[in-house]
């Protein structure tokens, strides 16, 4: 008897493994990663795309939610649709594999088994993103930017008709990263400054 779910080759899980234990995300980024391709083998999708990435995003990661300017209803409309994807366009999905080619695809998460090369390309561009900011590991919305970098994507795609402006949400994303920094530049400031104290 044949079994009803087929099994992952050794490189396959090789490859799941090397994104989910990537030194360069943060832990909340890395269970992101990791329920996106629980999400992807449940749903018997061929690859994680850029829309499981959202989803998942979407369900864990409260900064994410907080840069749509609709609030939780609109975070819920988004999910609604992501849950249907076994229905409509998600079956479309079903047959092809997400790659624009609007995102450059980098020799280290491209070569991971199971990944879209649009969702491989996004999840190397949020940890460049988070290098170019200083900080040594990739936090939700490097990887949101990353996705809504390339405008055919999934997830941009599901994020349309969930009624979001695409077109805002890098400024959304920029005003965060900036509060992010002067938070940090402050708390090195205050440590600084107890330490001139203490001498």
């Amino acid at each position: 008897m044949q079994p009803r779910i087929p099994r992952q080759s050794t490189t396959e899980c090789d490859g799941a493994n090397r994104v989910d234990n990537d030194a360069r995300l943060t832990p909340e980024l890395a269970a992101v990663v990791a329920g996106a391709r629980r999400r992807a083998l449940r749903d018997g999708d061929r690859q994680i795309d850029t829309a499981h990435l959202l989803h998942s995003l979407l369900e864990s990661d409260p900064e994410v939610r907080a840069v749509f300017e609709g609030g939780d209803p609109q975070v819920a409309r988004l999910l609604g649709y992501l849950v249907q994807r076994s229905i409509g366009y998600g079956l479309r999905w079903q047959s092809s594999v997400e790659d624009s080619g609007a995102l450059p695809v980098l020799p280290g998460a491209a070569g991971v088994e199971g990944w879209s090369p649009v969702a491989a390309g996004a999840l190397e561009e949020a940890c460049e993103r988070a290098g170019r900011r200083g900080d040594a590991r990739a936090r939700g919305v490097d990887l949101l930017a990353a996705i809504v970098g390339d405008p055919q994507s999934r997830a941009v795609e599901v994020l349309g008709r969930g009624g979001v402006d695409v077109g805002e949400l890098p400024a959304r994303l920029r005003q965060i990263e900036q509060r992010q920094v002067g938070l940090m530049a402050a708390g090195w400031e205050e440590c600084a400054g107890d330490a001139d104290g203490g001498g």
